[in-house]
């Protein structure tokens, strides 16, 4: 699976045209915000709904790029599959159309949605917004071929008691 990971992420890149550190958490959007917020947060439920069955994400592009990443004592955030066609620096975020989906082991051991991510290349663009939420980053790429760059968790497949946009689940494990 490494050797994948390495292809798909230099796919992406390659397709962006350019060149996942733990970040902490982000707070709940500004009151004023959030009739937008649950607007986007519906776009990105809409848009992931078809990718709850695995083949349907395998078949529309999503590629696996790592192992289930947990962290003891913090949470885990999943095996992350990467749509190397949907990366590109410095366009605007389209809600229902995230370049990463992350999935976890269910009661059953198959893997299930967990939630969707919003990834962009750093090519010195001021940082990416989901609504009023700011990306985490920039950061290092998380191993080799891997850039640095913004990303954003949104957990619209399980629920996360951290918040939506934590980029760890507490309640989750692989």
């Amino acid at each position: 699976m490494r050797t994948l990971t390495r292809s798909a992420l230099a796919a992406a890149l390659v397709l962006a045209g350019s060149l996942v550190a733990v970040m902490p958490a982000q707070a709940s959007p500004p009151a004023d915000s959030r009739s937008e917020m649950n607007r986007l947060l519906a776009q990105t439920r809409a848009g992931v709904a078809k990718y709850h069955d695995l083949d349907a994400a395998l078949a529309a592009g999503y590629v696996p790029i790592s192992e289930c990443v947990e962290v003891p004592g913090v949470g885990a955030m999943g095996v992350h599959y990467l749509n190397p066609a949907l990366v590109a620096p410095g366009v605007p975020v389209d809600a229902g159309n995230p370049q990463m989906l992350t999935y976890g082991p269910s009661a059953t051991g198959e893997l299930e949605l967990w939630a969707a991510e919003f990834f962009e290349p750093d090519v010195g663009q001021p940082t990416p917004m989901y609504g009023s939420q700011p990306f985490d980053g920039p950061m290092p790429g998380h191993g080799p071929g891997s850039p640095v760059h913004y990303d954003l968790h949104v957990w619209v497949g399980a629920h996360n008691p951290d918040g939506v946009f934590a980029e760890f689940n507490p309640a989750l494990h692989c």
